[in-house]
């Protein structure tokens, strides 16, 4: 499934029992972008500031004194919902009076951020991964054909006195099909090395 990265910023605000929840998104590429940015754009006027991000494989949410796990865990969530990275989202609250209870906190924040990151223009990633094959010379033909089946591209070639050692990226979700029918075609004579998936 293609990971959305965050290209544009994006804002949306909903009103849940008198209390304004504005919801801000931004893209960023490391923490420091996303702590800077978020810094920036709270509203020290404002009952709560809270938020998360998401870059790559690190994630990090803040209730700002919300009850634990009503604010910041939901807006991450809605951020894991919408398949998005590196984008940081800020739900800004300014309290209207009554109280909504820990169940109504999180609907609101998770409401309020799923809203704006409608509004974030997108661009597509296709997750990869790498596989080494040491590939014996009778079956590189077999090899080079099946590359481009799999929208796979050679990273690393070594040639050695019986064949060659090749490296190649291609999408995660093609690696699997392509090591079994690699498997198939050359009757087990590539030895294959899977990356770990992150």
């Amino acid at each position: 499934m293609p990971v959305l990265i965050a290209v544009s910023p994006a804002e949306a605000e909903i009103e849940v029992r008198r209390s304004r929840f504005l919801a801000k998104a931004h893209p960023v590429d490391t923490e420091a972008d996303a702590q800077a940015w978020l810094k920036a754009h709270a509203d020290r006027s404002a009952t709560h500031n809270c938020w998360a991000f998401r870059i790559g494989d690190l994630h990090r949410c803040f209730d700002d004194g919300e009850p634990g796990g009503t604010a910041g865990r939901p807006i991450l969530a809605a951020i894991e919902h919408a398949n998005m990275q590196q984008v940081a989202v800020l739900v800004i609250r300014h309290f209207g009076g009554i109280k909504l209870g820990t169940g109504g906190l999180a609907r609101a924040y998770g409401a309020a951020a799923a809203e704006c990151l409608q509004r974030v223009e997108c661009i597509e990633r296709v997750p990869m991964t790498s596989v080494t094959l040491q590939i014996p010379f009778h079956a590189t033909s077999a090899v080079y054909q099946l590359l481009p089946v799999h929208q796979a591209t050679p990273t690393d070639e070594t040639y050695l006195d019986d064949g060659l050692t090749m490296t190649v990226a291609l999408p995660q979700q093609q690696r699997d099909v392509f090591c079994q029918q690699l498997t198939d075609t050359t009757r087990g004579a590539v030895t294959i090395v899977k990356a770990p998936l992150k």
